[in-house]
């Protein structure tokens, strides 16, 4: 059954409902996810941890509409993902997700600004991509190339990128994976301050279990199953994680 309109109302903007998805490799059949059942709230910063191979990017590519499911469903909202059409799914990655990966996956031959217009040009109701890159504060590197950039300010980029589209969600793959320590906090700070002054939801999935102190919500996977999910009364502000 889809999200009620009550739920709508409370906040629900994701639900995966006994989600499965395997994988064949030849004769070998590996079972990514099972049964898995989740909603994701509006305006909330959600962290999955877990090990290599417990299934947390691919949750992040199902409900990013880059995979589909073997079994199960997946909801926005009142709407059923795991039905879209290819072209309906097109324009759910465009208008409505941003993606934030752990290698920031810039062009390097283009600038800072045009790395952003990128995204923007085929984008339903875009966000001005210098805003875009004054938000991360990156508005002083607008002509700036990917090679003159530090990791952390190419990472600021990619944000920047992903949000000027004007999504409802971000979905970050390892976003402080290739950081140093104090780079990866300054980016956590970001996307949190992010979620809070734009209200975008994000979902964060990562090895790095330090980070899910300053979540508003954990999921912890193990072996394609979630294993906890529990909510933090009080997330720590990303300069006091413990790491």
């Amino acid at each position: 059954m889809p999200p009620t309109s009550t739920e709508n109302a409370n906040g629900t903007l994701l639900r995966l409902e006994n989600v499965s998805k395997t994988f064949r490799m030849g004769e070998v059949k590996v079972e990514a996810l099972r049964e898995v059942s989740l909603d994701v709230y509006a305006g909330e910063f959600l962290v999955m941890v877990g090990p290599s191979g417990s299934g947390k990017t691919t949750i992040l590519n199902l409900v990013g509409g880059l995979d589909s499911v073997t079994a199960g469903r997946v909801w926005f909202k009142d709407r059923e993902i795991t039905a879209f059409s290819p072209a309906e799914l097109t324009r759910y990655r465009r208008d409505t997700v941003g993606f934030v990966f752990q290698f920031y996956n810039l062009v390097p031959n283009l600038t800072a600004l045009e790395n952003v217009m990128v995204s923007t040009e085929l984008s339903r109701d875009p966000m001005d991509e210098v805003e875009a890159l004054r938000l991360v504060d990156m508005a002083d590197r607008l002509d700036h190339f990917p090679a003159q950039l530090s990791g952390g300010e190419q990472q600021r980029v990619a944000i920047a990128r992903a949000l000027a589209k004007n999504p409802t969600l971000l979905l970050c793959d390892e976003p402080t994976g290739a950081l140093d320590f104090n780079t990866g906090i300054k980016v956590l700070r970001l996307l949190i301050d992010l979620k809070q002054q734009l209200g975008k939801t994000v979902v964060l999935i990562t090895h790095n279990a330090a980070i899910a102190q300053a979540a508003d919500r954990v999921v912890r996977l193990r072996s394609g199953q979630i294993v906890e999910l529990h909510e933090n009364p009080e997330p720590l502000p990303p300069e006091d994680v413990v790491w």
